[in-house]
């Protein structure tokens, strides 16, 4: 491992340090939600689907405006940041709190911090395309907001939402359990097999 190699780990043990104090009391809550997550039983899913649409079934008959629904999400934001680190070891029991526990809050928080340095990834990567080859973003970002603006108009807004909240929910417990990488490797070869075809008719 070279010098770089090694101030990049030091510097990422100390953001996933930093990340632990800060979701300390936290930490029951988001090992029960990763639990749900990722599937530890196979009642989990349709739990997760059916409280997502509850919920948004529950939006849909009130119709909040956009004001309202802000205000009411940032109040239960405030009310679980107050709540959750004080109830939470009443509810889950902090003596219950185990080395394998503490293992895999680290490692969740370890995950988060290269999700937040992937995403400053690709927004420098961005940043860096429109400095170097400014038609390439221009015409990249604007195709792609505008297929987002079909695709919007096309489906209604809330319904949309919906979709996007459920797959990403599900995505962690799809991951676990291979389905995603089953379903790449099955695209992957119908799509060799579409261009082995072509390849033949060409010839």
């Amino acid at each position: 491992m070279t010098e770089g190699d090694n101030k990049s780990a030091n510097i990422l043990a100390q953001e996933t340090a930093q990340l632990e104090e800060q979701l300390q009391g936290w930490g029951e809550v988001i090992l029960a939600g990763d639990q749900v997550l990722r599937w530890e039983k196979p009642w989990f899913p349709g739990a997760l689907v059916g409280a997502t649409t509850l919920l948004f079934m529950l939006v849909y008959y009130l119709d909040p405006s956009v004001l309202t629904g802000l205000s009411c999400t940032v109040m239960l934001l405030c009310l679980a940041d107050y709540l959750v680190p004080t109830l939470a070891p009443r509810v889950f029991g902090s003596n219950k709190w185990t080395t394998e526990q503490q293992q895999r809050f680290h490692e969740i928080c370890g995950n988060l911090v290269k999700t937040q340095r992937r995403v400053v990834g690709w927004w420098k990567r961005l940043c860096a395309l429109k400095e170097e080859k400014p038609k390439m973003y221009f015409a990249s970002v604007i195709s792609s907001l505008l297929a987002v603006a079909w695709i919007g108009q096309q489906v209604h807004n809330l319904f949309l939402t919906y979709l996007i909240v459920s797959f990403l929910l599900l995505l962690p417990g799809l991951n676990q359990h291979g389905i995603i990488t089953k379903y790449t490797a099955m695209a992957k070869r119908e799509i060799n097999k579409l261009l082995k075809q072509k390849e033949k008719k060409n010839e």
